[in-house]
């Protein structure tokens, strides 16, 4: 899966970086204040990085693939941190929002939750989370290989509910790129020892 990324992560700046990230990112940008430090996990090239930083938040990008990381700091202009998300300590920086657009689609079903509480614990109370992961049922294989596993709305709800976050923002966008493919996307709040 990652040799993906590794190999063709040219092919998938093209296709990705010039798509207009403002749909999924104003539910998110109108929650924070300029200033606040944004960490895009799996930022890809570094599109939502750049149109966060033009917006004056303080942006930090997380890249698994070397090739996208160093593309996400020519584009973007700032801190891209490579690193493998199931295995790096988030617990260092006091984050006012995390994005995670897309970056969990290749992630099992069971392993979203402990995934989202590993990637989360370094987010302040009442911390802002953007999430998007595809519809359906089960999973799907695309190309090169690539498996996707796909979510319903009612299935996300509660792992988000188990992690004490809560739903501020919820919408469902078609796939630029494939009209088959439909987006699931959260704005989530961190609540403080699970108090609403």
């Amino acid at each position: 899966m990652q040799d993906y990324y590794e190999r063709e992560f040219r092919a998938y700046h093209r296709q990705t970086f010039k798509i207009d990230p403002a749909s999924f990112l104003t539910p998110l940008e109108i929650r924070l204040q300029p200033g606040d430090t944004v960490l895009d996990v799996g930022c890809g090239s570094g599109r939502d990085l750049l149109c966060l930083r033009r917006k004056g938040f303080n942006v930090i990008g997380f890249e698994r693939s070397r090739g996208l990381a160093e593309l996400a700091r020519q584009n973007a202009a700032c801190k891209v941190v490579e690193g493998d998300f199931e295995t790096y300590d988030f617990s260092r920086p006091a984050l006012d929002a995390i994005l995670l657009v897309g970056a969990l689609v290749h992630i099992k079903h069971d392993k979203l939750q402990p995934i989202l509480q590993r990637i989360t614990i370094g987010l302040k109370d009442r911390g802002k989370i953007l999430i998007t992961l595809k519809e359906g049922e089960g999973s799907t294989t695309g190309t090169y290989g690539r498996k996707f596993y796909l979510w319903q709305d009612r299935s996300l709800r509660k792992v988000f509910s188990g992690l004490d976050f809560r739903v501020l923002d919820f919408f469902r966008q078609v796939s630029p790129i494939r009209a088959e493919d439909v987006w699931l996307g959260y704005v989530l709040e961190k609540t403080p020892d699970g108090i609403e």
